[in-house]
């Protein structure tokens, strides 16, 4: 088969041989989506110059850094939450986007504002998951009022400034928790609940919508006290294992937290896992193979692709929108799993 030429590109485009030799030659006289044009024409006739029109593509985007600051790298939640906004980084079609990743393995504030202050040096808009703390509430004021746009993932942060918010309402996460438990118990009695660290915003919401539904609907169980995991799996296991010591007559457990693998691991030592009902936060391979082997129940679970293409676009967005254009605040519906529907 004959090597594709300019001719073959300019007919599958529907536009000029001239114009296709702009866009070889001097993208910058060529509109961004003539661009586009030529390069799919290109791609569709296996033209050799395709490596030479992305590059010119690429060099008429406006170029946004975007820098994301995350927790615990060995954490898998983590992991899969990098991932969907890396993809997500690649889809978007008329930016140039440049993604930094960063992993805090210490989660104190200060620690966190210092991973603020260094990301905010490289970049222009900036997505966190963080505790919610007086350091780094003033830290993202003293960015935002250098031009930086700052918005949290998952959890919740307030500031004097506008901090944009991509995550689920954890409000309704847990008023839902609290409907499976009203469903699947099949008797009432105490439910444990175990919360990764009280300074997130998102846990302390779940559990407010928590005991909400129960004052409203199903009173005659009985709430424990939350328990903290420390969003660490080992001390999860020994919290689950005393609660399960000190309550024989446990009917559920709410684990809203990080730390699951440990509780699921309490739970499923214990012989006790098909008496007591478990709801769980966020699919992963722990919780996929709890779920399946019965140890957990119900989950419900971030939509991570989803979650990774609203934030990138609405950090796109406000970048766009210049110094006073406010992050966006974007509640998304979370997915909900049993063992039947994976």
């Amino acid at each position: 088969m004959a090597r594709a030429r300019i001719h073959d590109v300019a007919k599958a485009a529907g536009l000029s041989v001239s114009t296709v030799n702009r866009a070889l030659h001097e993208p910058d006289k060529v509109r961004p989506e003539t661009l586009q044009s030529v390069l799919q024409a290109a791609e569709s006739v296996g033209f050799y110059g395709i490596g030479s029109i992305r590059q010119g593509l690429n060099s008429t985007k406006p170029r946004i850094r975007i820098g994301i600051l995350l927790l615990q790298p060995h954490r898998a939640f983590y992991q899969s939450l990098a991932a969907v906004l890396e993809a997500a980084a690649t889809t978007v079609q008329d930016h140039e986007v440049l993604l930094q990743i960063e992993f805090l393995n210490e989660l104190s504030p200060q620690n966190v504002s210092e991973g603020l202050e260094r990301l905010a040096e490289r970049t222009d808009v900036i997505g966190l998951v963080a505790p919610e703390h007086p350091i780094v509430s003033a830290t993202i004021d003293r960015l935002s009022e250098s031009g930086k746009k700052i918005f949290a993932l998952i959890s919740q942060l307030s500031a004097r400034c506008s901090v944009g918010y991509i995550g689920l309402d954890a409000w309704k996460v847990g008023r839902t928790a609290g409907w499976a438990f009203d469903n699947l118990c099949k008797q009432e009695g105490k439910i444990g609940i175990l919360l990764g660290n009280h300074r997130f915003r998102c846990q302390e919401a779940n559990e407010s919508g928590f005991r909400s539904y129960f004052r409203e609907h199903a009173n005659n169980f009985v709430l424990l006290e939350p328990q903290s995991t420390f969003e660490n799996a080992n001390i999860a296991r020994e919290v689950t294992e005393d609660i399960l010591a000190k309550h024989a007559d446990l009917v559920g457990l709410f684990i809203s937290g990080g730390g699951i693998s440990g509780a699921t691991a309490a739970l499923r030592a214990s012989g006790r896992a098909s008496d007591i009902v478990a709801v769980g936060y966020d699919l992963m391979d722990v919780t996929r193979t709890a779920l399946l082997d019965g140890t957990l129940n119900f989950l419900i679970s971030h939509p991570m692709t989803r979650l990774g293409e609203a934030a990138i676009s609405a950090m796109v967005q406000a970048f766009d929108g210049g110094a006073d254009f406010p992050p966006s605040t974007i509640s998304l519906p979370f997915d909900i799993y049993t063992p039947e529907n994976l």
